[in-house]
């Protein structure tokens, strides 16, 4: 199995990290047939907090038939990370995983990528709530049932509302891909 993991020009590190440390253990401590590749706009890419990543795969150049799943996390708009999490090719991308099922997993304010993508309308998703509900009314205009609770599941669709709820995302993306058993060994031995 292959999890696609959309780094978005400004994502933030931590929201990152999960996708590949949880994958990592299922792989290597539990033997599970699942992998990360990362994927962005440019071979490098640059988080909100200036760590460079190498990307495996270009957006350009990916077909979703290799993937049985999409991860994006979150980032600072400050940054710019709307440049590219909402962008026409972004968008696309998340509506050709959408379309087939898979399960798509996003943290914080990666949720607008799929509310622009469309997929979220008459949805319930979640995003970041310390603003006094500020992100999670802009996330009510796009037509989206926000629900405050730390991580919401619709279908095929994992959202959160902030980076310290990463994990259980990272959590629910493996559950939905090699079952609850499987992935509570994992958890357990990685302390949750």
């Amino acid at each position: 199995m292959k999890i696609l993991l959309l780094c978005a020009k400004a994502f933030e590190t931590m929201e990152f990290s999960v996708f590949i440390d949880t994958i990592g253990w299922a792989r290597e401590t539990f033997s599970n047939d699942i992998e990360v590749h990362t994927c962005g706009f440019q071979k490098e890419v640059v988080s909100t907090f200036s760590v460079t990543i190498k990307v495996d795969v270009l957006i350009d150049d990916v077909n979703t038939d290799d993937y049985d799943a999409l991860a994006i996390p979150g980032g600072f708009r400050e940054f710019g990370f709307k440049d590219e999490a909402l962008h026409p090719k972004t968008l696309d991308l998340i509506r050709r995983f959408n379309d087939e099922n898979k399960p798509i997993a996003t943290v914080c304010v990666a949720a607008f990528a799929l509310a622009e993508s469309g997929i979220l309308k008459g949805r319930n998703a979640t995003v970041y709530h310390l603003d006094n509900g500020k992100t999670q009314s802009e996330l009510a205009a796009y037509g989206v049932n926000v629900i405050n609770e730390p991580v919401v599941v619709d279908k095929n669709v994992i959202t959160s509302y902030c980076p310290q709820t990463a994990p259980f995302v990272a959590f629910k993306l493996l559950e939905m891909l090699i079952g609850e058993e499987k992935t509570k060994e994992v958890s357990a031995a990685m302390g949750y």
